[in-house]
């Protein structure tokens, strides 16, 4: 029996088969698209506005559970390393202890959960699929406004109202884009398969 009939089926295993290289490869190019998605920012304060979370959860959603979170832990990884891989081309460890680094965190987990959910069917519905990316949403922001808070305000509530406000419409749309993105793929695999 093979490692892809033990374990629930993502879009990524309806193109790819569960190999080593392939599961490297995939890892790879999910922090490459995820460290493009840094690049695409718009300036602002105390963070920018970036791409990120969209590439984490359709990341997260289309490789599954233990494959997000891998791929988002190598993104940290490499970036703390020294790869330009985060917002503006910095890297270091000085980024993940600083004020975007408990978001960077958050992308492991929300990578997980968006995974987790994915591999329970959840990315094939558009409303499922929302509601979880809003969820792996949650926790991004619930590991990052802490450690925002550490760095640039005097409480949680200060970092969450005053710092982080203005990017809930923002991840909300992300998070749209990624509820029609995600369950049209399955779609249009599942027509791919009936045609084979």
């Amino acid at each position: 029996m093979s490692i892809a009939q033990t374990q629930n089926i993502t879009l990524i295993d309806k193109l790819v088969s569960r190999t080593l290289i392939n599961n490297i490869i995939l890892v790879v190019a999910g922090v490459a698209l995820t460290a493009l998605s840094a690049q695409l920012s718009i300036p602002a304060l105390p963070v920018p506005f970036t791409f990120q979370t969209l590439a984490v959860l359709v990341i997260g959603s289309t490789y599954g559970a233990a494959r997000g979170a891998i791929t988002m832990g190598a993104y940290a990884l490499v970036g703390a390393l020294g790869l330009p891989v985060f917002a503006d081309a910095s890297s270091g460890l000085n980024v993940l202890f600083g004020y975007s680094g408990g978001f960077i965190i958050g992308f492991i987990f929300a990578a997980a959960l968006a995974g987790r959910l994915a591999e329970l069917k959840w990315s094939s519905n558009v409303l499922k699929a929302l509601v979880g990316f809003v969820m792996s949403t949650v926790v991004i922001y619930g590991l990052g406004i802490p450690v925002l808070s550490m760095n640039a305000y005097d409480s949680d509530l200060l970092a969450a109202t005053q710092g982080m406000l203005p990017y809930l419409g923002w991840d909300f749309v992300k998070a749209v884009i990624a509820a029609g993105l995600i369950p049209s793929a399955w779609l249009l695999v599942k027509k791919l398969d009936k045609k084979n």
